[in-house]
């Protein structure tokens, strides 16, 4: 194994199975273990770095503002928005009730 084990136990996995009402065999139970075990090790060993120094991120770019301006552009005209459409009444789709 890579990261030292944190000894996750079959119980552990089987309540966690059980709340997530996942049937797994007893196959798919040892290698769930097995690799959450390594999962959680990994984590464990991240949790040695020093990190009292890094400024906490939430993205990973520094974008401030990301939209364009806004532009006042003609629109589609009407006639040529419904040319396509199966069914319309003249100012918009028509389309079947799903709704009673």
């Amino acid at each position: 194994m890579l990261f030292d084990a944190m000894n996750i136990t079959k119980q552990e996995v089987e309540k966690v199975a059980r709340l997530a009402r996942l049937e797994l065999s007893d196959a798919e139970m040892e290698r769930v273990t097995r690799q959450l075990d390594s999962i959680l090790g990994y984590v464990a060993k991240l949790d040695e770095l020093d990190t009292g120094s890094v400024v906490p991120t939430t993205h990973t770019q520094q974008l401030v503002n990301a939209f364009r301006d806004d532009e006042i552009k003609p629109s589609l005209p009407r006639e040529k928005a419904l040319a396509n459409a199966p069914r319309d009444n003249g100012e918009s789709f028509v389309v079947p009730r799903i709704i009673s």
